[in-house]
């Protein structure tokens, strides 16, 4: 009997044993098959962490109170309603934010621009960078056209609230839709200071192309840092494209007036359109704080309309009338840091004679109009960085134009000057 008992216990002990043993491999199991769930989702967080590094996201945005007198074309708001009284707009003048993701040598670039009036998107282009130098570059899409300075100098950064006079009216949108090739040394070179940027592109701005045709931009400009307290730079530019004409009539100055050439084989024929561009900087750090001193110049041949010498735009071939004209304009800035305080007091010349070969009271003759009108705008403001992400500037454009005895609205200075007060938030 003792003996039965002896073995059952001993049986009994056996098979505790063995279960513990098997809870013990269950649990150390357990304890693997967690580990490993653990590190494969820790791999995967990595892996998706490396993804967004490559992820950048940045943008800004603009609010502004803009008064005008009576014909002032505001940047914010409607038109005024009633022209026998100066008006004031509240708006969002630029909401951009701005998407880049980067990989080894290639990057693509997503921007939009979000205000009161809708979503417009202002970038969508891909860039590939040459692998060994890495400075050189393959852009396509849509971006800056490579012309001059004040063009792709970010809205963000720029004293004034707007570009000139000139570029607002050459190159609406600043961009077009293209390809570019961008040339530079490398960083041990001799030559690094030298960059071309050059390429091809549709002319009609953020707008689909609507023929095989292409025109040509260029840039070639230096930069040059003299000493730690000294920088200079330069550059010269061209463009040369071409407009569609919509009708058989086609207007060219000779002399002082407009010639017409009314010739069926007109119609579908393009105008050429030219422009060369001269642009400078100079950059003086001292006790005063940071002066610069920033210009360009540009002349050439602009195929516009009765109404208007701006640049297409559109998509649409319209049956309008062509006139070609001789144009220059430019703008100087002056930008003067108070000191060490966080201020810039800005002073900016800018014009755009859209007609070099008439003036004062030769315009409005010979079919001539208000768009043969020099302007000129003196602008004058104020700077305010209250820390790394916010600005302020308040800024008023005193508006000039050339007067003619031919023209009602231009027997004196067209009341248009402006006022711009200027919140910015930059992430």
């Amino acid at each position: 009997m003792g003996n039965k008992y002896y073995h059952m216990k001993k049986w009994i002990m056996s098979l505790v044993c063995c279960l513990s043993l098997t809870i013990c491999l269950a649990q150390e199991e357990a304890e693997v098959g967690l580990i490993e769930k653990l590190q494969s989702e820790v791999t995967e967080q990595s892996e998706i962490l490396k993804k967004l590094q490559k992820l950048k996201v940045s943008g800004y945005i603009q609010t502004q109170y803009q008064w005008g007198e009576e014909y002032a074309l505001l940047k914010v708001g409607s038109l005024n309603n009633d022209l026998d009284k100066s008006f004031s707009r509240f708006g969002i003048r630029r909401g951009r934010i701005k998407f880049i993701y980067e990989e080894n040598i290639a990057s693509g670039v997503f921007q939009l621009d979000l205000t009161e009036k809708g979503i417009k998107f202002k970038d969508a282009y891909l860039q590939v960078k040459d692998p060994w130098l890495k400075t050189n570059s393959l852009r396509a899409g849509i971006f800056d056209r490579p012309f001059g300075f004040e063009i792709s100098y970010s809205s963000s950064r720029r004293e004034s609230p707007e570009r000139s006079t000139v570029f607002e009216t050459l190159f609406p949108e600043e961009r077009d839709l293209g390809a570019m090739l961008h040339l530079q040394a490398g960083k041990n070179s001799p030559w690094h200071f030298l960059t071309l940027q050059a390429g091809l592109f549709a002319g009609n701005g953020i707008k689909e192309e609507t023929d095989s045709r292409k025109d040509f931009i260029g840039h070639l400009f230096a930069n040059k840092d003299i000493n730690s307290n000294l920088a200079i730079g330069g550059g010269i530019s061209y463009y040369h494209g071409s407009v569609h004409q919509g009708t058989e009539n086609v207007y060219k100055m000779e002399g002082k007036s407009f010639v017409l050439n009314s010739n069926p084989d007109n119609i579908g024929k393009f105008a050429k359109r030219q422009y060369f561009g001269i642009d400078a900087q100079l950059y003086v750090n001292s006790a005063l704080g940071m002066t610069q001193l920033r210009g360009e110049y540009l002349f050439g041949q602009q195929p516009g309309q009765e109404l208007g010498s701006k640049s297409p735009n559109t998509s649409v071939l319209l049956a309008i009338d062509t006139y070609i004209r001789q144009f220059n304009g430019g703008y100087v800035i002056f930008i003067q840091d108070l000191g060490s305080m966080p201020l810039s007091a800005v002073l900016k010349y800018d014009w755009y004679d859209p007609n070099t070969k008439v003036k004062k009271d030769e315009v409005g003759l010979n079919h001539t109009g208000e768009t043969d009108i020099l302007r000129h705008t003196f602008g004058v403001g104020m700077l305010w960085r209250i820390n790394n992400s916010l600005r302020l500037q308040a800024y008023y454009d005193f508006k000039n134009n050339e007067k003619t005895e031919n023209l009602p609205a231009f027997t004196g200075n067209l009341k248009d000057d402006l006022f711009t007060l200027r919140l910015q938030y930059k992430f």
